[in-house]
């Protein structure tokens, strides 16, 4: 009974969505191509060598850059690593259970490694410090604290600051230590912002930055990572489909999202 009720109780809301987006219209007031207002905290954690919390609306994460020199990877001798992590915490939604992590957290990671991979933001080269040897690896950990829609591209968007404000501690190398009580500069980027923007089929309507309620009804969704008109990645989710004329709006809604979401992040990290 109880699952027929949530059945019932999902249908009702989609319904809803539906009408209101008929109307051109969301429960919150925004446009369809609109995001819900952003906020970026730097420097949340002095454990990382770069931090942010980022508030999406209601939903909230934190992400954090850690640095460690390890082995090269075989096939880039002579370039540093880069390994991303995303756990979805319980604090962060009911839906959420202790224990491996889920489908979406292994996707979130997945996502963001491939954005900021496929865009070439880090300057991987720049992180070898004894080719074949020795380089750093750039560990970018993302945390849920509230779950309230579209996590993944509020983690791309913390993924980016953090990035932005990592330093490289000091590497002793004679002692073959890291004092990471001193730095010697920023982390080596890419003049871009490699934004990962989502956005979700509902009915006939295409919607970013989607609520918990929208999230749950959307039919099909697909995320493009994204720097100044450039593509460099894409993931489709969701069991529906877009037509090709409703991939090109996609294109189009992305390109505009991404401008407003430049000025916004950009202004809270000067």
């Amino acid at each position: 009974m109880g699952g027929e009720e949530i059945d019932i109780t999902t249908k009702v809301t989609a319904e809803r969505i539906k009408k209101y987006l008929e109307q051109g219209k969301r429960f919150d007031g925004r446009k369809t191509d609109e995001f819900r207002n952003i906020i970026v905290e730097p420097n949340v954690s002095n454990k990382a060598e770069g931090s942010v919390k980022v508030k999406v609306g209601k939903t909230e994460v934190i992400v954090g850059v850690k640095m460690e020199t390890a082995t090269p990877y075989p096939d880039s001798p002579n370039k540093g690593n880069l390994m991303v992590t995303a756990e979805f915490l319980p604090l962060s939604s009911s839906r959420i259970e202790l224990g491996p992590p889920k489908f979406d957290s292994i996707e979130t990671g997945r996502i963001i490694d491939r954005i900021i991979r496929e865009s070439k933001f880090i300057e991987l080269e720049k992180l070898c410090i004894k080719e074949g040897e020795k380089v750093w690896t750039v560990f970018i950990d993302i945390y849920t604290i509230n779950d309230d829609g579209n996590i993944l591209d509020a983690a791309g968007i913390g993924a980016v600051a953090a990035l932005k404000l990592a330093k490289i501690p000091k590497y002793d190398e004679e002692k073959e230590k890291v004092d990471y009580k001193e730095y010697i500069g920023k982390l080596p980027l890419r003049e871009m912002n490699p934004f990962t923007i989502t956005v979700h089929k509902i009915g006939k309507h295409l919607i970013v930055d989607p609520t918990r309620e929208e999230e749950d009804v959307s039919e099909a969704r697909i995320s493009i990572g994204s720097s100044e008109g450039i593509i460099h990645s894409l993931q489709k989710g969701n069991s529906g489909c877009f037509s090709a004329e409703e991939i090109k709006k996609c294109f189009e809604i992305v390109e505009k999202s991404w401008k407003e979401l430049f000025k916004k992040v950009n202004a809270q990290l000067k």
